[in-house]
């Protein structure tokens, strides 16, 4: 049995999947002991091209490619464990870049007993240079886009909710069962809520760290937070529970627009105060963007984050409320 077992679910990564395993071969844990599984989601592009050219060019480390016909992210880290054979499993994405000492610290700490589930800081990157990338980027770090999700900006290490990634001992999935797959997103929080609902402990380490990579236009941003949305309700019909006000507020605060919108056809006073809303919103937003702007040394980044962070809030809360509406007319 190998000692670490990488899992990687991916689809059209040929733009990064290149990076991400030169992170791998160059961490200071042994290359002998561990194995790279991917499940590959029947990529279009030339990801399992270069994959294959990778396996070919450095044979000291073992690439394992499986096919992820579902071509979701649930059932591809569920073909990629059910693959592997590692002791312990780490799992990483395509468009992820992790520190030489990622491996190694998560290992560590899982010998340690310190929780079932370890993870640490993403360090959310842009893509390329363009003001709208670099301006997702920073909304993606800034808690007024993200609420209290310490993994996207946490400096002190502690018991969390959820990690991003995560890494576990083998044996957790025999106790907590595979990622469920009627999830096309927010498979992640859904296991660990299985997890801390068996007793078991998520813990969050600053000091583990790896490069994300943020979407690169506002459209691409605009279909992953709607998708978000929409299938974090659908884990909250399960676990009702676990609910946290950083989620509730996104659906109430489109819930208000539209309420104030319709209701302000008739009633003056319902225009006033959705301007007003509106117009105080803006303007916390444009607060939160000046340090980034000022850091940069650009303007267009005063721009850009405020009009981020809305699509984030707007689009998570209507993907919220639309799967709320399909739940509900499916009775």
């Amino acid at each position: 049995m190998t000692e670490v077992s990488i899992i990687v679910p991916c689809l059209n990564e040929e733009a990064t999947i290149d990076l991400l395993l030169n992170a791998i071969r160059g961490q200071s844990f042994p290359l002998s002991d561990m194995e790279i599984v991917i499940a590959d989601g029947m990529s279009t592009d030339h990801t399992r091209d270069r994959i294959t050219a990778y396996q070919s060019k450095y044979p000291e480390i073992k690439i394992i490619l499986v096919d992820n016909p579902k071509r979701i992210i649930p059932s591809g880290l569920n073909c990629a464990i059910t693959a592997s054979t590692g002791e312990y499993i780490i799992r990483l994405d395509g468009h992820s870049i992790p520190d030489p000492d990622y491996v190694a610290k998560c290992v560590d700490l899982l010998k340690a007993g310190v929780a079932e589930n370890v993870g640490g800081l993403w360090l959310i990157q842009p893509p390329s240079n363009h003001w709208v990338a670099r301006s997702i980027a920073a909304a993606a770090a800034n808690p007024i886009g993200v609420g209290d999700a310490r993994y996207r900006y946490g400096q002190t290490a502690g018991y969390v909710d959820t990690v991003p990634f995560g890494s576990f001992n083998r044996k957790l999935f025999q106790k907590t069962g595979l990622f469920n797959e009627n999830l096309e997103t927010n498979e992640d929080y859904e296991f660990n809520v299985r997890i801390r609902a068996g007793g078991g402990r998520i813990w969050f380490d600053p000091q583990i760290r790896s490069i994300y990579f943020s979407r690169s236009d506002f459209i691409s941003l605009m279909k992953q937070y709607f998708r978000y949305g929409y299938w974090k309700l659908q884990m909250l019909i399960c676990f009702p529970g676990t609910l946290r006000w950083r989620q509730a507020l996104p659906p109430l605060f489109v819930m208000s627009i539209i309420i104030l919108g319709i209701a302000g056809i008739w009633l003056p006073a319902a225009r006033f105060l959705l301007a007003g809303m509106m117009l105080i919103y803006v303007l916390v937003l444009i607060a939160a963007s000046v340090p980034q702007a000022i850091k940069n040394k650009d303007l267009r980044i005063l721009i850009g984050i405020p009009i981020s962070i809305a699509i984030m809030h707007i689009t998570w809360g209507s993907g919220f409320l639309w799967s709320m509406v399909k739940s509900l007319v499916r009775g």
